[in-house]
């Protein structure tokens, strides 16, 4: 057998390896001046997303509004019929969206203040907690939720997961209370 027809052989027994998923664009919007006191937000988001996607999907666009109680309020409201504000709220682009050409996966909206408040009574780190609101309402994006007890464990499960491939505190550990946004 010749060099060439050798090599030939070898690449077809060889695995070919796995192409890496491409991360989905993130735009984020720093609607409330309050996130300027977290410098490294916007990097903790496009981590948290980045991680999130490699174990559940690739390629897309996701938008991030960085917002206050005020307007997650609105929101939830309008939306949720629930008249007060949330730690993280998702909102997944319909269906042709998001199998279009530039496969738009949808919105997610963090609320400075709650995920403060929720910081100092559960002692968590600032840019630990967000993270893990990111990759909820990330995961909401892509179809996962919380609706009932095996949705919960299941979506739990890849949060912890993803939590510590970017080596962040599993945020399910010894825990007693859920995320409570959508």
């Amino acid at each position: 057998m010749s060099t060439v027809a050798k090599a030939k052989a070898k690449a077809k027994a060889e695995p070919k390896p796995k192409a890496a998923k491409a991360a989905p664009a993130v735009e984020i919007d720093v609607q409330s001046p309050l996130w300027d006191n977290q410098p490294g937000a916007a990097q903790t988001v496009r981590d948290a997303i980045a991680t999130a996607a490699a174990l559940s999907t690739s390629g897309g666009e996701v938008s991030i509004l960085l917002a206050d109680d005020s307007a997650v309020r609105v929101l939830n409201r309008d939306w949720r019929g629930i008249d007060k504000p949330t730690n993280v709220l998702s909102f997944p682009a319909p269906e042709n969206m998001s199998k279009s050409a530039a496969g738009i996966l949808g919105d997610i909206v963090i609320a400075y203040e709650t995920l403060m408040r929720e910081c100092a009574d559960e002692d968590r780190d600032f840019l630990h907690h967000l993270a893990h609101l990111t990759v909820h309402g990330y995961l909401h994006l892509v179809g996962y939720d919380h609706q009932n007890d095996a949705e919960a464990s299941e979506m739990e499960a890849l949060e912890s997961k993803i939590m510590t491939r970017m080596k962040l505190p599993d945020p399910w550990q010894d825990l007693d209370c859920k995320s409570g946004g959508a």
